[in-house]
C-alpha cells in the first residue's frame, strides 16, 4: 500500500510535516520519500514542477493521484484509509463540525504567521514600513490569543473533542513553528501545554523535523507577539 506512495518534502515545513504525521497515524510507514532543500531551491526543480506547477512542497502521490495541498492530502489519507490506523475523524457530529472549523481556521493562522515571519522576504526593501510590520504583528497577536482561548475551553489537550483528530494533524505543526520562532510560553500557557503535550506522540516524534533537532532554537521573530 505505502509502496505506491511518494512524498517530496522539505525539512521544517509545517505543510510537509502535517502530511507525514497523517501517514504515520494511518500506519502507512514505508512510503517512498525524498528530502529536498529549500535553500538550494530544489522545490523549483523539474522533478517537483512535473507534479506541482507551483513549485511548492509537499508533493504527494498515491499511484497516479497527485495531491499538492497538505490539507487535501491529509483529508484524502483519512478518507482512503478510514479503517486503518488512528481514526482521525470524530464520530460525534458536534466534534466533527468543530474539527472542520479548526482545520479551516488553521489557514488564517498560517497566513498571519507568514505575514510576520516572512515580511522581509516577501516585501521588497523599498516597500517595507514599520507601520505595516506592526499591523501584521497586531493581527497575529489577536489570532494567537484566539487559539489560546480555544484551548482554554477545550476538552483535554485536543482541538476538536476528546481525541487527536485531523484538526490536530493540520494545526499542531503550525503551533510548533510559532514556539520555535520565539512565541512566549509564559504568555500563552494553554498553547504551550498543547505544544508540549503532543511532542512525544509517536507520529509526531517519528517525524519531528531533522533540522529542528540539530538546531532547537529557530529564532526570535515572534518574541513580541
Amino acid at each position: 500500500m505505502a509502496k505506491d506512495m511518494t512524498l517530496l518534502w522539505g525539512a521544517g515545513s509545517p505543510p510537509c510535516w502535517r502530511v507525514m504525521i497523517a501517514l504515520e497515524e494511518k500506519g502507512l510507514q514505508g512510503y517512498n520519500q525524498k528530502l529536498l532543500s529549500f535553500e538550494k531551491m530544489e522545490h523549483k526543480s523539474a522533478e517537483v514542477m512535473a507534479s506541482n506547477p507551483r513549485g511548492q512542497l509537499p508533493t504527494f502521490k498515491h499511484g497516479d493521484r497527485i495531491l499538492n495541498e497538505s490539507f487535501a492530502a491529509c483529508m484524502y489519507l483519512e478518507n482512503q484509509f478510514k479503517n486503518q490506523g488512528t481514526n482521525l475523524t470524530p464520530d460525534d457530529d458536534s466534534e466533527l463540525a468543530m474539527m472542520y472549523q479548526r482545520m479551516m481556521e488553521g489557514i488564517s493562522l498560517n497566513q498571519k504567521s507568514g505575514d510576520v515571519i516572512y515580511y522581509e522576504w516577501k516585501v521588497p526593501k523599498e516597500e517595507r514600513h514599520d507601520s505595516a510590520l506592526k499591523r501584521n504583528k497586531e493581527n497575529l497577536t489577536a489570532e494567537v490569543k484566539l487559539w489560546e482561548g480555544y484551548l482554554e475551553k477545550a476538552q483535554g489537550c485536543f482541538l476538536a473533542g476528546k481525541k487527536f483528530s485531523l484538526a490536530d494533524v493540520i494545526v499542531y505543526p503550525s503551533i510548533c513553528y510559532l514556539f520555535r520562532l520565539g512565541l512566549c510560553e509564559k504568555k500563552y500557557p494553554k498553547l504551550a501545554n498543547y505544544y508540549k503535550s503532543h511532542k512525544d506522540r509517536p507520529s509526531i516524534k517519528a517525524t519531528w523535523p531533522r533540522n529542528w533537532l540539530e538546531n532547537p532554537q529557530g529564532g526570535d521573530a515572534l518574541k513580541d507577539i
